[in-house]
């Protein structure tokens, strides 16, 4: 594989991190002979910036809400045990049918 570099160190464990609003914004480009408008480049970027930086708040609070659900499922489960006796053994025959 290839190594990768961002901002001039390379990935840990080959994987890339995160691309912040501010790389986006703030990153630089060469020119070439057929460029690009520079104002249409910086205002593309500020809007993928800003919609990185709503979805990177989308994913915080996700994820608190995750770990929200993950205590309350743990905290009932553990309720849950307390008032439950253990099963008894049942004989394979003693059903229903």
């Amino acid at each position: 594989m290839a190594q990768v570099y961002r901002g001039g160190q390379p990935y840990p464990a080959g994987y890339p991190g995160r691309l912040t609003p501010h790389e986006v914004r703030t990153r630089a480009f060469a020119a070439c002979r057929r460029g690009v408008d520079p104002d249409e480049v910086r205002e593309f970027q500020a809007r993928v910036a800003d919609e990185l930086a709503m979805l990177n708040e989308t994913v915080r609070l996700l994820s608190q809400e995750n770990d929200r659900i993950k205590r309350a499922l743990r905290d009932w489960q553990t309720m849950h045990a307390r008032e439950c006796p253990p099963p008894q053994e049942r004989h394979h025959n003693s059903g229903h049918w």
